[in-house]
């Protein structure tokens, strides 16, 4: 008995798994990173409570093409915009900006992902190499509509 469970363990990890991993960045991660290889960064700015975020993230993010094309040509970078920590990027340091008793949103998801005067989630915001906004979708993106996008 014992010789055939590890045998079938020896045999599961044999396996690939073929599951592609998102690599995930910080604001501060990406910047360092982008001195030595500069690379456009990918933004997606949610909350925990947006049900077409979790959408995008369990669908969109998932996808085994987007993550790859993420992974060799962008930095990603998730970003909950209810965060509170402080964030330094691009000289200039972001702060949570309450909004009323347990409530707020940060600074740096306004500067990203408003249209209209109103921040709208989800948004994918895609910068340059130069840190400026050259790419802003306020929806959910299924992964060919943002595989167009992030190829082009």
């Amino acid at each position: 008995m014992k010789k055939n469970i590890l045998l079938l363990f020896l045999l599961l990890s044999a396996i690939p798994s073929g599951f592609a991993q998102l690599k995930t960045h910080t604001f501060q991660e990406a910047e360092q990173l982008a001195i030595k290889n500069p690379k456009p960064i990918v933004v997606f700015i949610h909350t925990a409570w947006c049900k077409y975020c979790k959408m995008m993230e369990h669908s969109t993010f998932k996808n085994k093409q987007v993550i790859e094309t993420l992974n060799d040509n962008y930095y990603f970078v998730p970003f909950d915009a209810e965060s509170t920590e402080p964030i330094t990027f691009n000289n200039h340091t972001f702060s949570f900006q309450p909004t009323g008793t347990k409530t707020g949103i940060h600074e740096l998801a306004t500067a990203l992902a408003t249209i209209n005067g109103q921040v709208v989630y989800p948004t994918t915001t895609i910068l340059g190499t130069d840190n400026s906004i050259i790419f802003q979708q306020h929806s959910l993106i299924r992964a060919v509509d943002l595989l167009s996008i992030i190829k082009s």
